[in-house]
């Protein structure tokens, strides 16, 4: 029986407050989550990529359950910050593949298969991640969006509430930034013909 977005925000809430047993009990409340979101990435990259849906998500959950910072708010914020911690592990092992193979084959990401990204040729990660770090630089608010939308497959009103934002807000960012990311893509040249 899949847990309810209820259960998982609970046991978030109580390792917020300090209950020890609560991070043993999440683990088995999100693991299908973040395993369809681990494949949901790995789709997207390159054959015989040596990384693993399983192997992504326990480092995900290790990085996430490490943190001691957070004040998990519910299921939709546990699953961005997851997600955000995924792309960034994708994009480690990237970049550590691009030193070793010196600009080899480029882990792609088609922005075709993002929902709603506007037709697009493929793009490869680092290119994608580095665009959102300058977008970051721009407009936080907007690259978070992005990160949410993109690699949290979060949707708008689940973002929204990510962000303690209005739909409106969410949907506005997401087609600017969008446009932005694409701008960027084009100008630096990092996508295939």
């Amino acid at each position: 029986m899949k847990p309810s977005p209820k259960d998982v925000t609970q046991t978030l809430v109580d390792s917020t407050n300090g209950d020890p047993a609560a991070l043993s009990t999440l683990m088995p409340l999100v693991y299908d989550e973040l395993r369809q979101l681990a494949q949901h990435y790995l789709r997207r990259e390159r054959p015989g990529h040596t990384l693993q849906a399983t192997a992504l998500v326990h480092e995900a959950y290790l990085r996430l359950v490490d943190q001691k910072e957070v004040r998990w708010q519910n299921r939709a914020h546990f699953l961005g910050i997851a997600a955000a911690a995924m792309r960034r592990i994708l994009v480690d092992h990237a970049r550590s593949h691009h030193a070793v193979k010196r600009g080899g084959n480029d882990c792609k990401l088609s922005l075709d298969e993002v929902a709603e990204w506007p037709a697009q040729p493929a793009v490869d990660l680092v290119a994608l991640d580095d665009a959102l770090i300058s977008l970051a630089a721009v407009d936080p608010q907007k690259s978070r969006i992005v990160e949410l939308r993109v690699f949290g497959g979060l949707t708008i009103a689940e973002t929204a509430a990510v962000l303690d934002i209005s739909t409106a807000t969410v949907e506005r960012g997401w087609r600017l930034a969008k446009l932005w990311i694409h701008r960027e893509l084009l100008k630096g040249g990092r996508h295939d013909a």
